[in-house]
């Protein structure tokens, strides 16, 4: 198995980081291994994304770090380049996603509807994002995937928190789920690097307690 997939299986959630700053991304890693999560996605919604991504990979090897938000094949080379190891969209966009399998590196675009995951499928994908998770239709929508698409794993994001992550781990066709209320843009925003560090302590926790 590929060591993003491996190591992202076994962590179970993303923290999805929108950084602001680039001098913050240090802190912002830093809350999070001390946490023990090895594991960040820094979107491509602030200019610093690109700069963040190339700090955090250089001061912090043993992370796993993938860009998220991808739109286009730019992006996506500018994450690549600056050292992003997995490639992660809100929507299925065919040329960011053969870009990134021309690159040796790991995409999860983003899948609604059975359409795009028959897409996803086309492209010879198995790990795909499911966004946005809670609008679309959450829990239940996932479980009718499961029938039809019992060979498709999902990663659901947009709407996940600290209340429901742990149900949707628990159906069978999740591998992991990302979400930002462990690095809320507040929190970094206003430095709470300790809260960050306990909110994702007390994830990992519900997450693997019974593990």
């Amino acid at each position: 198995m590929n060591r993003v997939i491996e190591t992202i299986c076994q962590y179970q959630i993303i923290p999805v980081a929108s950084i602001e700053k680039a001098e913050d991304s240090l802190y912002v890693a830093e809350a999070l291994l001390k946490a023990g999560m090895p594991l960040i996605e820094v979107t491509f919604r602030t200019q610093s994304a690109a700069e963040s991504i190339k700090m955090i990979c250089k001061r912090f090897p043993e992370m796993i770090v993938g860009a998220g938000t991808v739109f286009t094949t730019r992006q996506a080379q500018s994450a690549i380049d600056n050292g992003a190891q997995c490639i992660v969209a809100p929507g299925l966009n065919e040329e960011v996603v053969r870009y990134a399998q021309s690159r040796d590196i790991i995409p999860f675009p983003g899948v609604m509807t059975p359409t795009e995951i028959e897409k996803a499928c086309n492209l010879g994908l198995q790990y795909v994002k499911f966004f946005p998770a809670e609008a679309a239709g959450g829990i239940k929508l996932l479980k009718a995937f499961s029938g039809p698409y019992k060979h498709m794993l999902f990663m659901p994001t947009g709407g996940i928190n600290a209340s429901n992550v742990k149900s949707y781990l628990d159906l069978p066709n999740v591998f992991a789920c990302g979400g930002t209320w462990m690095v809320d843009k507040s929190l970094i925003a206003g430095r709470d690097f300790a809260r960050i560090t306990a909110l994702t302590e007390e994830a990992l926790n519900k997450v693997h307690k019974d593990n």
